[in-house]
């Protein structure tokens, strides 16, 4: 008989993505959330996936086989409540995944502060165009693919490797289920202080990962990152490659930019000598780095560095990562997922670049759970130099005094308390060449259409 599998939080990236890779493999599947909504309600329902509103305990009359619980769910949730009362197999999204599919699979997971999803993506890509139909599962919608997660024919299955915590009755980071063979480092900060107290628990988590890596496996690391280079002193057993942007003579992978090509051009070196050539859509250095380590990761799993940059100079980017939402009277509005200071200032740092000396107006919702508790308010205004003007939604709620913390802006600076007052502000002060870079880890309160809408009537 075909093992029932509930899955609540299934409208998040990640549990909705289970779900599809669940589907795939056989099983059937059912599940909840809060609210499901695009694009995750559509994948679902083209996968023919049933799915109701809310947390009620009802829905486990449905007498699954075992309850997979996401990490949005905690104690006091009727469903909750129910499935513990009455003894029910449960586990989590992490857990059911490893135990189900990916003990299978040569697994290659991309951990990091910054740069997952990106990363994940491009190194997805390169083994599809490579024809190794792996399987994956991406925190963020890829344009090269229609799903952000698959189950896969190949033997590879490439995954977002997440430091956040994994549910409710397990608090350990969700990578440490993976057991890759071959692991990326991004890099590594302070992020997620609503459950880590300091960079050193994050540090902890990273070495939980390395123990878990085969000495016939392989690790890709960030070898200008000084937090990796400490997590790696607390025990190392793989093998490792590094990547870094320059040829020092230390890092295994370089790269070699092309002058005012806003790192949209660069040559890929390995041990000082070019073994690829690439040109591609994407701006900012950030993204050199990320392709590195996924053409070094594509290389361990037999896809040579030149084949693996051809495949990249054909990826088209991940949803809300500079994604431009739309141009209206020569006024550009691009979506960006930017939520953390380094993010927001590689962001900045990359459209500066493509844009030369045209106005750059950013707008903030400081919306993360980190952002909320104001532990990086100190960096905000820093990273924001790179903005003519910054707009900030704030919040009655936020809890600290946001003003107050980007006062080194000065008048560059400028407050709305509402979205509907963000939207009339920047119509009001935009004006043609201008690019608007709205950024925030959540919805923003539809900003982007509402603001596309205003420089419209505007017109």
């Amino acid at each position: 008989m075909t093992m029932h599998v509930h899955i609540l939080g299934i409208g998040g990236t990640f549990m909705g993505g289970v779900a599809n890779i669940a589907k795939a493999a056989g099983f059937r599947v059912t599940g909840s959330d809060l609210n499901v909504y695009p694009p995750m309600s559509t994948q679902l329902e083209a996968l023919g996936i049933e799915f109701v509103q809310g947390y009620g305990a009802e829905q486990l009359d449905l007498k699954p086989d075992i309850v997979v619980v996401g990490n949005a769910l905690s104690r006091g949730a009727p469903v909750v409540e129910a499935m513990l009362d009455r003894g029910l197999s449960y586990t989590s999204g992490p857990q059911w995944l490893a135990e189900h599919v990916l003990r299978h699979k040569h697994v290659i997971a991309v951990a990091g502060t910054h740069g997952k999803t990106t990363t994940t993506a491009m190194l997805t890509w390169i083994l599809e165009d490579a024809g190794l139909a792996p399987g994956f599962l991406i925190g963020g919608v890829p344009s090269n693919f229609d799903a952000t997660a698959r189950f896969g024919s190949g033997p590879f299955f490439v995954i977002e490797a997440d430091e956040y915590d994994t549910a409710f009755f397990d608090k350990r980071a969700k990578f440490v289920h993976y057991r890759p063979r071959t692991a990326i480092l991004n890099n590594l900060e302070f992020d997620h202080a609503d459950i880590y107290p300091d960079v050193a628990a994050i540090r902890r988590q990273f070495n939980q990962l390395l123990r878990t890596v085969p000495a016939a496996g392989r690790l890709i690391v960030n070898g200008m990152d000084a937090e990796l280079a400490a997590t790696l002193k607390m025990g190392c057993w793989t093998p490792r490659e590094t990547f870094a942007l320059a040829h020092t003579g230390v890092s295994d992978w370089s790269a070699r930019i092309e002058e005012g090509s806003a790192a949209s051009r660069f040559a890929v070196l390995l041990g000082g000598e070019p073994v690829a050539q690439l040109s591609w859509p994407l701006l900012g250095e950030h993204n050199v780095m990320n392709a590195l380590a996924a053409i070094a990761a594509g290389r361990h799993v037999g896809v040579q560095p030149a084949r693996a940059a051809q495949a990249l100079a054909r990826f088209r980017g991940v949803k809300r990562r500079m994604e431009i939402r739309g141009v209206i009277g020569e006024v550009t509005v691009y979506d960006d997922f930017a939520h953390h200071p380094t993010a927001i200032a590689t962001t900045l740092s990359g459209l500066r670049a493509r844009v030369g000396a045209a106005r750059i107006i950013a707008v903030l919702e400081a919306r993360s759970n980190t952002m909320k508790l104001g532990v990086h308010r100190e960096q905000l205004a820093p990273a924001l130099e790179l903005a003519d003007h910054t707009w900030f939604l704030n919040s009655p709620d936020l809890g600290w005094d946001l003003p107050g913390a980007v006062s080194g802006l000065g008048d560059r600076a400028l407050f709305a308390p509402s979205v509907d007052e963000l939207v009339k502000g920047l119509a009001a002060e935009s004006r043609p060449g201008d690019h608007i870079l709205v950024m925030s880890n959540g919805g923003f309160g539809g900003l982007h259409d509402k603001l596309l809408a205003a420089l419209r009537a505007r017109q």
